[in-house]
């Protein structure tokens, strides 16, 4: 979620400019620097890369530091974000530990730190670790905040898995899924879609009534993961989850992590920002803690 912006660089922004900016800031270069280039500003060069370059840009910043494996994977995730845009914004990051002016002035308590900034102002605040998924949603509500058209390109062999998905081909689906989290560890699309596939798998030898037998013997923990994985395909997710989450707070040892392993899963399928998967962690944490 994002942090409130300090008060001292409140204030009203004015973004009906930025959108003009943007389309010839991806026809040709922004202020000197290409589209899709990555700026390394300094307590030096802050003002003209980063604050005077936001006057007609829409400019994000990381910050981050060597001793924070987070914040440098961040760094690099926005490099290829910033890639991906086509310039529609610039890029700059900052290491921290060699130049404190701006970090201070924008009071940030963590590291990887995001902000975003227009016309000299800061519009949005990130602080702590991000996933991609989380990212992308983050540069899409920004973008979309400053009138600008980002392009969202599609991964190909994502696209390729969802669409063997969609045709039933779920072993097809995992093995391109499986291929691309080799190749993109953190990829939330590609764990979610192993996921959903081995949920849908399940639901498949399940019978018509699996949510009705497990209503009528609530402390069988088969009965339950099925009737919780027929729910959340069925569009029925905080249902599921809180059978699980029920179960999970009247079991021990075994029993219970095998439940909140497969609650856990289900929240996979569902992404980490979905706001029923965040309401339903809140509630497993506060049974298990």
């Amino acid at each position: 979620m994002s942090d409130q912006v300090p008060s001292r660089f409140s204030g009203g922004v004015d973004l009906s400019t930025l959108a003009a900016a943007a389309q010839a800031q991806q026809q040709a270069a922004a202020n000197g620097a290409p589209a899709g280039a990555v700026l390394d500003v300094t307590d030096a060069t802050v003002q003209a890369e980063v604050l005077e370059r936001s006057l007609d840009a829409l400019v994000v910043v990381a910050f981050w530091a060597d001793q924070v494996p987070e914040s440098v994977q961040v760094r690099d995730l926005l490099q290829r974000l910033a890639g991906e845009a086509a310039g529609a914004w610039v890029y700059a990051r900052a290491d921290v530990l060699e130049n404190q002016q701006l970090a201070a002035a924008l009071q940030l308590q963590a590291l990887p730190a995001v902000v975003a900034l227009a016309q000299g102002r800061p519009l949005d605040l990130l602080q702590g670790p991000q996933t991609e998924q989380g990212l992308r949603q983050w540069i899409g509500r920004v973008t979309q905040a400053a009138g600008l058209d980002v392009p969202q390109p599609v991964d190909p062999e994502l696209a390729r898995a969802e669409a063997l998905l969609t045709e039933g081909d779920l072993d097809g689906a995992e093995a391109v899924y499986d291929k691309y989290l080799k190749n993109h560890p953190a990829s939330d699309e590609a764990e979610a879609g192993i996921a959903q596939v081995r949920m849908i798998r399940r639901v498949g030898a399940l019978p018509d009534n699996a949510v009705a037998l497990a209503d009528a013997d609530p402390a069988n923990i088969d009965l339950a993961l099925a009737a919780a994985d027929l729910q959340l395909l069925s569009g029925q997710a905080e249902a599921a989850y809180e059978r699980l989450i029920g179960l999970v707070a009247k079991n021990f040892g075994d029993d219970r992590e095998r439940v909140r392993k497969r609650l856990v899963e289900l929240f996979t399928v569902a992404g980490p920002d979905d706001p029923a998967v965040a309401k339903a962690r809140r509630k497993l944490s506060a049974v298990l803690f």
